[in-house]
């Protein structure tokens, strides 16, 4: 996102030769008005990697300098409201990320900024390294992880899942 601006000129360039294949960004999603002007380039999807839907859990795992969670939040409701097809690249932990407040917190982020996709990964890091960084005390009961799809499923059926971002 900080070369916004080179990003947009070569998707104008691409779709000015070709409407075919699909122009996907992979991003954090730090910098919500950057994603307005790449998807207002033309940009097809978009996958924004977190960690969690919980500020104090975001910012403990990314550190950000330059953005705060809000903005994440901000580059997924607007990518979604400028038409990009938005993914969720969800980094998952079990026993953090399959906790009913997490759960909570998830739900009110798709409620509002209703992404398309969400790619589970694996979260691959010392367990003790994570639990330290985000000084974690376990709060509400563990879901399990296909427990807290169940749910996203449950409320939100046409929300796909999936490993790979998908041609549009």
């Amino acid at each position: 996102l900080l070369l916004a601006d080179v990003i947009a000129e070569a998707i104008g360039g691409i779709r000015q030769v070709t409407d075919r294949g699909t122009i996907n960004c992979n991003t954090n999603g730090s910098l919500p008005r950057r994603v307005e002007q790449i998807a207002k380039a033309g940009l097809d999807s978009i996958r924004i990697s977190l960690n969690s839907a919980l500020d104090p859990t975001y910012t403990a795992y990314y550190l950000p300098r330059s953005y705060r969670w809000e903005d994440v939040r901000a580059s997924i409701r607007l990518a979604k409201e400028s038409g990009v097809y938005t993914i969720l690249n969800y980094l998952v932990f079990p026993g953090v990320t399959d906790r009913e407040e997490e759960l909570d917190a998830l739900l009110a982020l798709i409620r509002k900024a209703r992404p398309d996709m969400i790619q589970m990964r694996n979260l691959s890091i010392d367990p003790e390294l994570y639990l330290a960084a985000l000084e974690y005390k376990p709060r509400g009961r563990k879901l399990g992880l296909p427990g807290l799809m169940a749910a996203l499923k449950g409320e939100f059926p046409k929300l796909a899942f999936g490993y790979f971002n998908p041609p549009l």
